[in-house]
């Protein structure tokens, strides 16, 4: 099963250039017609806006975006290069645009717009939504440090902890290095933890990067 990075949550970020007001705005969605739902919510709210700008990219769906009256290329274009950048999918990008009276030029609109674009993505997050194998882990109080930091270095994370005699972990990697992890597991502890399979998951998880 493949993987692909998307939005963690939805946001929101404004700021003002040349007495212009941009609103970005970031959702994740699963289908066109939920981002056009989206497109249409901001449209009646932000009716008396000058341009309402979009981009929006469903994974194994369509691509579209559109420059709501700016010039050509100025908008649509720098708000969908932003999302493309980051290799986002399942993602719809709305700016909106309250003219100040000042022109800002096309340099001015395709910096302004991208600008909106990766404001949106830095506050949403990016995740990455794939194949996850979930384990269980009983172990000594000894051996509970180095197994928190094998799973960071693994990609993965320590979704629980319950204390009792022992440490019970539970933890979530990326399903291609589950094998890889086990097997440090067991060099780590010497043979005396075992990985217990949890089940898998098809989900997002945030990304540092």
């Amino acid at each position: 099963m493949e993987s692909y990075r998307v939005p963690t949550r939805d946001s929101e970020t404004e700021f003002i250039e040349k007495k212009s007001r941009f609103i970005g705005r970031i959702w994740v969605v699963e289908t066109e017609e939920e981002a056009l739902a989206r497109l249409k919510e901001m449209r009646a709210r932000h009716w008396d806006a000058t341009h309402n700008v979009f981009a929006y990219i469903i994974h194994g769906g369509p691509m579209r975006y559109s420059d709501d009256g700016e010039p050509q290329g100025t908008a649509g274009m720098p708000v969908l290069d932003v999302l493309r950048g980051q290799n986002l999918e399942n993602v719809c990008c709305i700016v909106t645009r309250y003219f100040g009276g000042t022109l800002l030029g096309t340099g001015g609109l395709v910096r302004a717009y991208g600008k909106a674009a990766r404001d949106a993505v830095t506050e949403a997050g990016i995740s990455v939504k794939r194949l996850w194998q979930k384990l269980d882990l009983i172990l000594p109080y000894t051996y509970y440090e180095r197994l928190r930091q094998q799973t960071e270095r693994s990609g993965g994370q320590i979704l629980d902890t319950e204390y009792g005699a022992d440490v019970c972990l539970h933890v979530i990697l990326p399903a291609d290095a589950a094998e890889d992890y086990l097997a440090r597991v067991t060099d780590l502890t010497a043979g005396t933890v075992q990985g217990i399979d949890a089940g898998t998951e098809f989900r997002a998880f945030p990304v540092s990067d």
